[in-house]
């Protein structure tokens, strides 16, 4: 494929499975920006981001976080928080999702592997990562996004999700 966009959607994958490789700050830094670049309901850009490089506390969030058990492995995390005390605030969930996919591609784009992992609307989930990262009340972590650079001895490959049957042209 010659475009380079479409080539980073259609092969990004979830990764599990990292490399005893640290991600570069800069790096992180990217991924913030893109996710940043993503639409938002009135530009309200109702997102925050806490950006974790530390060993202990990856591996701390864990316990806690059963559905994130590639901390373990992962070099970094991002958790995308939103704030929905801002106009428009019902849209937050939407802002941060689209910020998410946006992380998500800039870090495949990147060469580094992610995997979304979901807190809120689990609400025991996302208090817990709210206590543990001290993030302020009126915030709400909505995902973690486990990052580094893939384990190509784990296999994980692209899986091919088009399904032209649930395409509806016109009306149902």
């Amino acid at each position: 494929m010659d475009n380079e966009a479409l080539k980073v959607i259609f092969t990004r994958h979830t990764v599990r499975h990292f490399l005893n490789k640290p991600v570069a700050a800069n790096d992180l830094e990217t991924i913030c920006r893109a996710a940043m670049c993503a639409p938002s309901a009135c530009n309200r850009q109702m997102w925050q981001y806490v950006v974790i490089t530390e060993r202990t506390a990856l591996d701390a969030m864990v316990e806690f976080l059963p559905n994130a058990r590639m901390l373990a492995q992962a070099q970094a995390a991002i958790v995308v928080c939103g704030d929905p005390a801002e106009d428009y605030g019902f849209y937050w969930q939407q802002d941060c999702s689209a910020a998410t996919q946006n992380a998500l591609l800039a870090a495949h784009a990147l060469g580094l592997g992610a995997c979304w992992c979901g807190l809120y609307p689990r609400e025991e989930r996302a208090a817990a990562a709210a206590k543990f990262l001290g993030i302020p009340e009126k915030i709400i972590p909505m995902a973690i996004l486990a990052i580094g650079y893939p384990d190509p001895a784990a296999g994980e490959k692209p899986k091919d999700k088009w399904k032209p049957e649930k395409i509806h042209y016109g009306k149902w």
